[in-house]
């Protein structure tokens, strides 16, 4: 093993990964930037994560050869980042990659003067020429060259390059059209266009499943009552689903598929992921009552709650592509090697009579099923899918649906015990704040949907594993691992954590959260809010470390932190009555104008935020008894519905109903009639007459 470089003392597992490459590998901070000045050399700047393929890719290519070791050690400064530690660092140089080459992705290599100002960047380099690419080492060769020679034009090109990164920071909404419900039509109209009538989905492969898209769809839906728009989400939600991107014996969802039929999947899973798809499927259930979103949200609840939950109650970062494929050969490892499975492996383990009717519904063929292979790694292998509905496999095995539904679990289950004995890809065990925020909610509106206590407890758990650990002395901290919290928070830590509090008070009431999720926004607006323009900035300050301040609104993999800080604002100015909170979105709403008028399919999130901004509130308040079985009938029949552009509040004692009426004074008169649980539903505070009967109550509601 090579001697441990700079890397060797952090808690990344990205980090560590790297940290006994020959490579003098510092981490992003100030001794590298000093050691550039000093010895006046580039810096070489390469950004990923580890549960990256090509990541790993570029790692045995060239990061573990002495040949470009050498290079890199003799005429640059190298410095490794975990995106997922330092999305601020990742933003920014991301920014330059996609404008300067048209592309992005990860592993991130920048090419970086001592005052941290990109000149040359791009993703994976293949250590020779190949793949029509340049190959690294002469990449490597011609900047060194190019640092001593040409070093006035690379200077003047940073320099271009930081005032056009300015520009873009600072693309305000000075320009905008109006804010109103046509801009929701036209991103409708956008996303119809573009939508995959056969498989779901859309555009081309590879095929990502973006949940903020589909949280828009469906709140367009709530607003137009479109049948067409439902089908859009509903039909890429079932895609997804029956592909092999889902796990069909573990539940949980990969990254992203390669194909356009959500077939073969990019292995890696991400709690990030799981977290909003979840939600997806049980709104999408809450919607249609149908049973099977429900059935898909809940195995992957079970999936986080099994392979990604810590002892302490935090959730995991995620788990790898890669894994190893023969445990005799250990250093030799696959993609997908965890999760794929031989038509003889099938059989040895299920038998004769259980494995012609697994291999018929799930897609098993004898000489494997993965038809368009160019790397070779499926070669022989299946990639489970359901191929065909469980009522073709019941009328051809001639055995009634239920009958083949248990059996099939039984044969789910065999082939889950055999495959847990395999070796499992590498866990990323971090914890982040803004993920687990996002999985609080998730586990928070699973609890209520699904009426699962375990959901709820999870929620509560990871919650406290973040006030405790991640929350000393009013700072938010980004990063939990091996007993190190650190890395201050940014806003997606802020935001993310405090839409979580919001989720969980709306399932247990405990105004604890409310109080908490208030000082989280407060926090918030203090450290990263635009109080002249608008809107909020990724990070506090730049600290030294950062070219520049950036505001994020792009709703990609995860939403924008900006969406989720204005839904947050949204909601609190409705539960709160405070101006400020109503002030602060409606200029966060205009300093993002330009952005969300101009390009409104980039920032789904945001409109759903718009959609709640533009919508008639619907107030919700329950006065009661919270633990008796007429409470828990007036719950029931409301979190079957889908109400997006609602809030709802529970006055279970006259203490928590006094407080509740410090800011919404009419609460104060709210209370139960002949000693029954009362609901009174109101729009925009005109409430009308309250009922104790869950049946009215429910008319009520619709």
């Amino acid at each position: 093993m090579a001697t441990a470089n700079h890397l060797v003392e952090e808690k990344s597992p990205y980090l560590q990964q790297h940290a006994h490459n020959p490579v003098d590998w510092y981490p992003w901070g100030e001794a590298a930037f000093e050691r550039a000045r000093h010895e006046d050399k580039p810096i070489f700047l390469s950004i990923g994560y580890s549960t990256c393929h090509w990541c790993h890719v570029m790692e045995r290519e060239s990061f573990e050869s002495e040949e470009v070791a050498g290079i890199l050690n003799r005429d640059f400064v190298s410095i490794k980042v975990d995106r997922e530690e330092r999305p601020d660092v990742d933003r920014i140089y991301m920014t330059f990659v996609q404008a300067s080459t048209g592309s992005g992705g990860w592993p991130m290599s920048v090419f970086l003067t001592p005052a941290l100002k990109p000149f040359f960047g791009g993703t994976y380099f293949p250590p020779d020429n190949r793949y029509g690419r340049p190959g690294f080492k002469a990449i490597l060769e011609h900047i060194s060259r190019s640092w001593k020679t040409d070093r006035e034009q690379i200077n003047a090109s940073s320099a271009s390059i930081l005032t056009e990164l300015e520009r873009h920071a600072d693309d305000g909404g000075r320009h905008a059209g109006a804010l109103d419900k046509g801009i929701l039509d036209s991103c409708y109209h956008f996303f119809r266009r573009t939508f995959d009538q056969t498989h779901g989905g859309f555009g081309d492969a590879p095929k990502f499943p973006r949940p903020a898209v589909l949280n828009f769809l469906l709140r367009y839906y709530h607003r137009t009552e479109n049948p067409e728009v439902l089908e859009m989400g509903l039909k890429t939600l079932r895609g997804m689903a029956e592909g092999g991107m889902h796990d069909q014996l573990g539940g949980g969802f990969h990254r992203y598929a390669v194909d356009e039929r959500w077939f073969v999947p990019h292995f890696e899973k991400m709690l990030y992921d799981q977290a909003q798809l979840a939600i997806s499927y049980l709104e999408a259930y809450q919607i249609t009552q149908d049973p099977f979103y429900a059935h898909v949200a809940r195995r992957t609840f079970e999936y986080v709650l099994r392979d990604l939950t810590s002892p302490e109650g935090g959730f995991y970062s995620a788990e790898d592509a890669d894994s190893v494929v023969d445990p005799a050969v250990p250093e030799v490892k696959g993609e997908g090697a965890f999760y794929i499975w031989t038509a003889q492996e099938i059989e040895n383990l299920l038998g004769e009579e259980l494995a012609p009717m697994f291999n018929f519904r799930y897609g098993v063929e004898p000489k494997g099923n993965v038809h368009n292979d160019p790397h070779g790694e499926f070669t022989g292998k299946n990639i489970l899918y359901v191929r065909r509905p469980l009522a073709e496999t019941a009328q051809t095995f001639h055995i009634a649906e239920d009958l083949i539904a248990h059996m099939l679990g039984r044969a789910n289950t065999r082939l889950l015990e055999a495959r847990s004995r395999r070796p499992r890809p590498n866990l990323d065990d971090k914890i982040l704040t803004s993920w687990n925020g996002l999985m609080i909610s998730a586990f928070a509106k699973g609890a209520q949907v699904l009426d699962e206590p375990r959901y709820l407890e999870a929620a509560r758990r990871a919650a406290d594993f973040i006030n405790h650990r991640m929350y000393p002395s009013g700072m938010l901290l980004r990063r939990y691992r091996d007993g190190d919290a650190a890395i201050k928070g940014f806003l997606d830590d802020y935001a993310f954590f405090a839409a979580a509090m919001l989720d969980l008070y709306e399932a247990d009431f405990d105004p604890r959260h409310i109080d908490l999720a208030i000082e989280l926004v407060d926090k918030m607006r203090e450290l990263f809010e635009d109080s002249e323009h608008g809107a909020f900035f990724t990070t506090a300050s730049t600290g030294g470390d950062l070219l520049l301040r950036m505001k994020d609104d792009y709703d990609g993999a995860e939403p924008s932190a900006n969406s989720i800080a204005l839904m947050n604002l949204l909601r609190l100015a409705q539960i709160t009555n405070r101006e400020e909170y109503h002030s602060a979105a409606e200029r966060t709403l205009r300093a993002l104008a330009n952005r969300i008028t101009s390009q409104p399919p980039a920032v789904p999130q945001m409109l759903a935020a718009l959609d709640f901004s533009l919508a008639r509130k619907k107030q919700i308040i329950l006065a009661g008894d919270p633990h008796t079985e007429l409470t828990h009938a007036f719950l029931r029949k409301l979190r079957c519905r889908f109400l997006p552009n609602s809030i709802t509040l529970f006055a279970g004692s006259d203490e928590i109903r006094e407080k509740l009426a410090q800011a919404i004074p009419v609460i104060r008169e709210m209370k139960p009639i002949d000693g029954r649980t009362t609901a009174f539903v109101c729009t925009d505070y005109v409430c009308q007459l309250p009922v104790n009967d869950v049946t009215k109550f429910g008319e009520l509601l619709q």
